[in-house]
């Protein structure tokens, strides 16, 4: 099989997988990487797979009430394998990608806490992920009743609503609003988790690459931001795919049009001025 059918295939698993019923988000989180990392291959994502559950298959069975929950994890993860993060793991593409994560133990807030959430589910914990702004963390019972919250970039430091304010102001310099403790879903934690690598890869001009690969996998998700097809259009006119970026930048146009007649013109006129480039 070529490379770009591998791709096509990839991308097409990846679709489905986000169309299904109830989303596997270990399986979409380890498609991402096999973009990163084309030595992933299918074997790679059993053997994560078979990490997550043999993880799983460490801890009690029926821990109990969520404070024990907590503290089982916690002491499994945290504690007996050292998964936690720090500083220098922002500035690391591996830090984004499962597999590489349960290899090295270290990674973003967001992958810490899939791995938290693959592993406490697969045991039967009540457990759910928490997007708060900044800083992803994981809950145990019910979001809306009695719950603890827990930081798994801390080694599964226990959080209180205090807490959790502190570290919303230190990102948005706003107040917690309760809407922030909702429970998120498997699809908006992985458009969280290609967001970040579309943003490490914007801070480096030299990895367009990665961010494409980023978008691209984004706008496959039943559910995105549709700026993001302005965004790919841009990237292929900088790689030089100045045909497919000028189409996508036309394409764009058409679909503001109603709403936007000025951007959508000004979306023609960056288009025009991509073909030129073919002269």
């Amino acid at each position: 099989m070529s490379g770009m059918d591998e791709i096509t295939g990839r991308r097409r698993r990846f679709a489905e997988a986000a169309r299904e019923e109830r989303p596997d988000l270990a399986l979409l989180c380890l498609l991402v990487g096999a973009e990163a990392d084309p030595e992933l291959d299918e074997t790679g994502i059993d053997a994560a797979q078979i990490e997550l559950d043999r993880l799983a298959g460490l801890l009690p069975y029926g821990a109990g009430d969520p404070e024990a929950w907590a503290t089982a994890v916690a002491r499994l993860l945290g504690e007996r394998c050292d998964f936690r993060g720090a500083p220098a793991d922002y500035r690391r593409l591996e830090s984004s990608l499962l597999h590489q994560v349960l290899r090295r133990r270290r990674g973003l807030p967001i992958l810490l806490s899939v791995v938290w959430l693959e592993v406490a589910r697969r045991a039967g914990a009540p457990v759910y992920g928490v997007a708060l702004p900044g800083h992803f963390v994981v809950g145990f019972g019910d979001p809306y009743g009695r719950h603890v919250l827990a930081d798994p970039f801390d080694g599964g430091r226990p959080l209180s609503g205090e807490d959790a304010a502190f570290l919303v102001a230190g990102a948005t310099g706003a107040p917690l609003d309760p809407s922030m403790m909702a429970p998120a879903t498997p699809l908006e934690i992985v458009l969280r988790v290609l967001n970040n690598i579309r943003a490490w890869a914007a801070a480096r001009p030299e990895r367009t690459d990665v961010q494409l690969w980023a978008v691209e996998l984004s706008l496959l998700l039943p559910s995105h931001p549709a700026r993001l097809r302005y965004e790919r259009a841009q990237l292929l006119v900088q790689r030089g795919d100045f045909t497919h970026g000028a189409q996508e930048l036309e394409d764009y146009a058409e679909v503001l049009a109603p709403m936007e007649p000025n951007t959508a013109e000004s979306l023609r006129r960056q288009a025009r001025a991509a073909r030129a480039m073919l002269n």
